[in-house]
């Protein structure tokens, strides 16, 4: 426990020191105005986790009118994003540091009566001093991470004592989960939250899309520093024999938008800003770099890139671009999923590429529409889940208390 504070120390302190500069500190210090009655504490770190646990909680609040809800996360943006769900009895706030009196403080404030964490997010300290039960939702585990909790000595297995239920994201994660000392009373089944994911009834916004038909049009969704070059230069050579097609470029991280415009203007492609209000009109690429808007790309592409697997970041989740039936295209760095992309690679329902070459050759394999909709089938059946939504829902209400 005293090396876990000496990093949390340090960790605390530069978190503290940027939230000084942002006008945050009362947020990460668990210092603003509590909303009175008993509290659900639900967690999750950003858009993706908090994205994926949505159609839960819409269900577990039908079901359970009675509960408030505090959810925190570590982004503004998420937070903005859950604000704009508009459900009932929800309070949303920036996530407080993992300091004792910090989260002593959070738990009599908000009078806490259980906590829920999504993916990777384990805190100590706000596990144990949580009242009531500790829940690990779409939980996961990397290799990486495990060894580094390994060499805590028996932390996490004090970290973990609180919790009763915990549903993995894959049966790695699970395995890694138990050798750290998850009880095996505690352990649920595998279920990845993400597959859960459902295309919202409204995918437009008014901005005109007429020259960017979803046959002709490939989006490179939550792209990475080092993948932009990659894309536009796969693009131009599928541009070669496919002078129809249109790009749709949508950063992971959108203040990079400035540099990414630099390296289309360089490429000697027309292009537009959606950061800029810049309509698409008669461009060859379309910098979506914004955020929380990925929904509306998603169904004006009939082919995607998923971006994250070119570099190491370990890629991001096939579920949302298999939901609006498009052909996927991915890197070779799929370990933040590696289990959804076994079953695609395993389904042949996706294409696996390793740069500039492979990545034009998949678009230009994938050009006919008849191959897109094959592949966009294939994936969906690939990532089906075994598990069923309402098998969590009820393993979830069972261990919620009663307020």
């Amino acid at each position: 426990m005293f090396a876990y504070r000496v990093l949390l120390s340090l960790f605390a302190t530069v978190t503290l020191i940027k939230a000084a500069r942002a006008g945050q500190l009362a947020a990460r210090l668990g210092r603003e105005t509590a909303q009175p009655g008993p509290h659900i504490w639900l967690h999750g770190a950003s858009n993706g986790e908090l994205t994926s646990v949505r159609p839960v909680l819409e269900q577990v609040i039908a079901a359970r009118p009675d509960l408030n809800w505090l959810i925190t996360t570590n982004t503004t943006t998420a937070q903005t994003m859950v604000e704009g769900w508009n459900l009932p009895q929800i309070s949303t706030r920036l996530a407080p540091v993992d300091l004792s009196h910090v989260q002593s403080r959070m738990m009599r404030s908000w009078d806490v009566r259980a906590h829920i964490a999504l993916e990777s997010e384990l805190w100590p300290n706000r596990f144990r001093l949580c009242p009531g039960p500790v829940l690990l939702l779409g939980a996961r585990l990397s290799e990486s991470t495990a060894r580094a909790w390994s060499k805590l000595g028996d932390l996490a297995q004090r970290a973990l004592a609180p919790v009763v239920y915990a549903s993995a994201q894959d049966s790695a994660s699970l395995a890694r989960f138990d050798e750290l000392g998850l009880s095996k009373d505690a352990q649920g089944p595998v279920v990845d939250l993400k597959s859960f994911y459902k295309p919202p009834s409204a995918t437009g916004d008014g901005t005109d899309f007429s020259g960017f038909p979803r046959a002709t049009t490939w989006l490179a969704a939550s792209t990475h520093d080092g993948e932009e070059e990659i894309v536009l230069a796969a693009h131009l050579k599928a541009l070669e024999t496919q002078p129809e097609l249109k790009l749709i470029l949508a950063p992971r991280h959108p203040n990079r938008g400035d540099a990414i415009a630099d390296m289309i203007e360089a490429a000697g492609l027309r292009f537009a800003r959606r950061s800029a209000g810049e309509p698409p009109a008669d461009t060859q690429v379309y910098l979506a770099d914004t955020l929380g808007e990925m929904h509306l790309w998603y169904p004006r592409a009939g082919r995607v890139y998923v971006g994250g697997g070119l570099t190491d970041r370990g890629g991001h989740t096939p579920y949302e671009p298999a939901a609006f039936e498009a052909a996927l295209i991915f890197g070779a760095d799929t370990k933040n999923f590696r289990a959804s992309y076994d079953r695609l690679r395993a389904s042949d329902a996706a294409v696996e590429v390793t740069g500039v070459e492979s990545l034009a050759q998949a678009l230009t394999d994938l050009e006919p529409v008849d191959v897109q909709l094959k592949n966009g089938a294939l994936a969906i059946d690939a990532l089906k889940q075994d598990g069923d939504i309402s098998d969590l829902i009820r393993s979830l209400l069972k261990h919620l208390p009663k307020v």
